[in-house]
């Protein structure tokens, strides 16, 4: 099962890093449901900058782990390459 790691913009224009298996139920749940994350649900609406394919769920936990450690600038410039 393909997994994703991926990169939302907020309303505030602060940088959200997550991961999932199904990025289009997520997404959807990020802007409409109860079951987005509370930073993104208080921050509405978010928009997708990036995503990256993994073969399996610790490639991606790995991945959205290493992401979240870098600072905003590094962020910003692995959406500018994708």
């Amino acid at each position: 099962m393909i997994h994703f790691v991926y990169i939302l913009e907020c309303a505030d224009k602060s940088l959200y890093v997550g991961c999932t298996n199904n990025l289009e139920k997520r997404m959807k749940e990020h802007n409409e449901s109860k079951r987005g994350a509370h930073y993104t649900k208080i921050r509405r609406p978010v928009e997708l900058k990036y995503s990256e394919r993994h073969s399996n769920m610790k490639k991606a936990r790995a991945r959205e782990a290493e992401i979240k450690t870098w600072p905003r600038a590094k962020k910003i410039a692995l959406i500018g390459s994708g």
